[in-house]
């Protein structure tokens, strides 16, 4: 049996598993994001039980992703303890003596979408991951996106609503979507975390209202198929008729699909994406 390893390395937990080349996952485990001295040894003792033919990692950005720099390989700049500049594909390879698929999570989580869930039989869509951070994945023809560096469309600037007087939760910009729409700016905006605010609060409004913005964008300068939420904010149900209202009054018209029920929607694999799209990447090594 051809076994397939995934890591998920996220900014709060990491994520392993194995499957077979099936993609039928036969082992699973977690571990809260703590210092790579403690992280490592135990990805490295979970990966030499099963011995995986390839494995694909889905890491926290920012991250170098063009094999021909230096800082290939490596998490770049985060307040993560530990972690800044960390040669992560390096030790990984080290120990782990197979190839590996190097993307970030949100990319991973976008292509098991793409292949596996709300994306099947499309060409290109986006996908959103809304949670502790966000950022968006694309794939173009079957393909992640990626230029001079992965995409992060969790900074893009977006129009503050005039009746939005919070400070911002991002280190680098005021008004860019993850410091405005982001769980941490829900949770110190309206003193509760998300989860926990009632469906009919303003709060999923303004967070309407912000996802929108950043649905007409992409629209613009991607053109998608498919738009597809995931990430724990995006569990809430209320959320997509408020995106597809503002969306809709945002764009005017221009662009717009038809019916936008069918394009900006829920993704389907859940809290599973990042793992599905790590082991497909990790199977396309293997098959290439």
């Amino acid at each position: 049996m051809i076994k397939l390893g995934s890591i998920e390395a996220g900014g709060t937990k990491f994520i392993c598993s194995v499957s077979d080349e099936n993609l039928h996952v036969i082992a699973k485990t977690r571990f809260s994001t703590s210092s790579p001295d403690v992280m490592m040894p135990l990805i490295y003792q979970f990966f030499q039980e099963y011995q995986p033919r390839a494995i694909g990692i889905g890491c926290f950005g920012p991250i170098g992703i063009d094999p021909y720099s230096e800082n290939y390989g490596k998490i770049l700049a985060t307040p993560k303890k530990g972690w800044d500049n960390y040669p992560f594909l390096e030790h990984i390879k080290k120990h782990i003596n197979v190839p590996v698929f190097w993307t970030t999570d949100v990319n991973a989580a976008a292509y098991g979408e793409f292949w596996l869930g709300a994306g099947q039989g499309l060409h290109n869509i986006i996908y959103w991951t809304v949670g502790t951070g966000i950022g968006a994945g694309a794939i173009y023809n079957g393909q992640v996106l990626t230029g001079l560096s992965h995409s992060e469309m969790g900074h893009i600037l977006v129009t503050r609503s005039q009746y939005d007087h919070f400070e911002g939760n991002c280190l680098y910009h005021y008004d860019c979507l993850e410091s405005l729409a982001s769980g941490p700016a829900i949770e110190r905006r309206a003193g509760e975390k998300a989860e926990k605010l009632p469906k009919n609060s303003n709060q999923w409004d303004l967070e309407a209202y912000y996802l929108a913005q950043a649905c007409v964008d992409v629209a613009m300068i991607l053109s998608p198929e498919k738009i597809i939420f995931g990430g724990g904010v995006s569990n809430q149900e209320q959320l997509f008729p408020k995106i597809r209202y503002e969306y809709k009054k945002m764009i005017g018209g221009y662009l717009e699909p038809s019916p936008l029920e069918k394009f900006i929607v829920h993704a389907q694999l859940g809290n599973d994406a990042g793992t599905m799209g790590c082991l497909l990447l990790a199977k396309k090594l293997i098959e290439n």
